[in-house]
């Protein structure tokens, strides 16, 4: 029965007289929304509609595309800006010349019109799945490497090609498969690699915190956190940014549309600091923001991650933000209602920490079907209501995480960016990283890092005291500890994000910084045994110049240190 008909109506969920399978996409009522099947009970498929739903009547035709959810993959991606289903919102601009998205529009994820030039750099007659046919050169700093779908004999050529234009084809066991510049992928289910390997590298963010205390690997899984207001939004915007990844995939899954219009009006005139092009050569932003229809969500999430997918088989890394996934749980506790499931905690879904799991899975540095590393870095941000961190998608998600930078409200109110707070925040990834800095950076940064950490613990102690007994009960050695460790609240963690200087360090810089303070806190803690006054090492030009250190450039800060040993 290739049409069905509705028979009830569920705000987004709705059920439907028909033959059809499991996560197949159909196309509900006249004006042909977009659902997809989730359930299947007797002769009725239960449809979860990603579209508006109002006006939708009993009655109306439901039909099949023998389709799973799927995207388009292939040049044309890079820069572009699609909605939750993968459709490009300046293309549906242009047909309705509407700010809104019309229910039910058809709008082809890649643009079909414009040609590429593909370059052959496959050689031999044979070709197994996943192997490199050639490339597009698709932005200046990016190829877009076209793989094969497909295993067996090949004809290919060079030349001028539209996405959906035959650039050659395959003699398979199954028959001729003609082969495209663009192939679809099912969002839902992994694309295969041949190993995964552990994680080794650092991504490097240029953000002092991250970078110093709570590194990320190429390849890794991190949460960030916080309450409204703690800045979690511009803190992936940061990471997307400044981060050394080849390519960035920025997820608005359920966000107010003015912070996802930031982001959209912003970027395209960003300067890539790698390349100095623009930053959107190589990225694909998807705005799914909390006005669109709820479902939706959940496509936005599993879009992402298969596009992310499908760069990283090339052989890039690649840095997924997703922001938030405390939305997409929102989403799927909405559709479980609907599905009238027995509810868990806090209403959510049994299966919660399931998908929570599967999605953060997807991320890993592998070995491809090309014998290419490549890397997939998952940043999730969560909003737990009130910041309580005891809700069920903090929990889940704090399982399968192993970075976890937890902002802080009051560090927030404070005005102090980025808002993470380093007592209770934690990286799994730290001896690893560590390893490398310790090779490729500077032999005492490591070491540097770990008595910092150590003076910040001891700070935070000493603060309870103090707020007892005031900082003048305690000795001079003690309160200098506390000068420390403000500076290294103030000079070094705190961070402007809209300074040209400040809002980027390299790891060379942050190296160099680290060992300043810890220079002069070890020089402090000699001279002080020695008699000299805390007054003394309070206020002088050595302070000075650390307050002022941070848009500084890497000379600048030799010359602190020079200055550190003769005083």
């Amino acid at each position: 029965m290739m049409k069905g008909r509705i028979v009830k109506i569920s705000g987004p969920v709705v059920v439907a007289e028909m033959d059809a399978s499991m996560y197949e996409i159909v196309r509900v009522g006249e004006e042909r929304l977009i659902g997809e099947v989730i359930e299947i009970r007797g002769n009725k498929a239960i449809i979860q509609v990603y579209e508006d739903t109002v006006g939708l009547k009993v009655g109306e035709p439901v039909e099949r595309t023998f389709q799973p959810l799927s995207v388009e993959l292939g040049p044309g991606l890079l820069g572009s800006i699609f909605d939750g289903l993968e459709r490009p919102l300046d293309r549906i601009y242009e047909s309705t010349k509407s700010v809104f998205i019309r229910r039910g529009i058809d709008v082809s994820s890649l643009n079909r019109e414009k040609k590429w030039v593909f370059e052959k750099t496959h050689s031999g007659n044979k070709v197994k799945v996943g192997d490199i046919l050639g490339y597009v050169q698709e932005t200046p700093s990016i190829k877009h490497y076209i793989l094969s779908p497909y295993t067996g004999e090949i004809d290919l050529k060079d030349g001028e090609y539209k996405v959906d234009e035959p650039i050659g084809h395959v003699k398979t066991s199954e028959g001729i498969k003609d082969l495209y510049l663009m192939q679809r992928w099912p969002v839902r289910i992994p694309r295969p690699v041949k190993e995964k390997y552990p994680t080794e590298t650092p991504l490097i963010t240029g953000i002092r915190i991250i970078d110093s205390l709570f590194p990320i690997a190429k390849g890794g899984i991190v949460a960030i956190p916080g309450p409204f207001g703690s800045g979690k939004t511009v803190t992936q915007q940061s990471l997307a940014k400044y981060s050394d990844a080849d390519i960035v995939v920025y997820i608005g899954c359920g966000e107010r549309g003015n912070e996802m219009t930031e982001v959209l009006v912003e970027f395209p005139h960003l300067k890539d600091p790698k390349t100095g092009n623009a930053l959107m050569n190589r990225t694909v932003l998807i705005a799914n923001t909390s006005n669109m229809p709820v479902a939706a969500r959940e496509a936005s999430i599993y879009v992402g991650v298969t596009i992310a997918e499908y760069f990283r088989d090339m052989g890039y890394d690649v840095a997924l933000m997703a922001d938030s996934t405390s939305r997409w749980a929102e989403a799927l506790r909405e559709i479980s209602g609907r599905l009238e499931e027995m509810p868990g905690e806090e209403g959510y879904p049994s299966y919660l920490s399931k998908k929570i799991a599967e999605f953060y899975e997807r991320a890993g540095r592998v070995k491809t079907l090309a014998n290419k590393d490549g890397s997939i870095t998952i940043i999730g941000a969560v909003s737990p209501p009130g910041g309580d961190l005891s809700e069920p998608v903090s929990q889940n998600t704090l399982r399968v995480v192993k970075g976890f930078l937890a902002l802080d409200a009051s560090l927030a109110q404070r005005r102090h960016f980025p808002s993470i707070n380093w007592l209770r925040s934690y990286s799994l990834y730290k001896n690893v990283v560590y390893e490398y800095y310790k090779n490729n950076i500077d032999q005492e940064f490591p070491k540097n890092l770990s008595l910092i950490s150590s003076i910040l613990q001891r700070e935070a102690e000493l603060q309870e005291i103090v707020q007892l007994v005031g900082p003048d009960a305690l000795p001079e050695k003690e309160q200098f500890i506390l000068l420390i460790g403000k500076m290294i609240r103030e000079d070094f963690l705190q961070q402007n994000a809209f300074d040209e200087i400040d809002a980027y360090s390299s790891l060379e810089k942050q190296a160099l910084m680290v060992k300043v303070i810890v220079n002069y806190y070890n020089k402090g803690i000699m001279l002080l045994e020695q008699g000299r006054s805390l007054s003394e090492l309070r206020s002088n030009q050595i302070t000075e110049s650390i307050a002022r250190m941070k848009f500084a450039n890497i000379d600048d800060i030799k010359k602190i240190l020079n200055m550190i040993e003769v005083f």
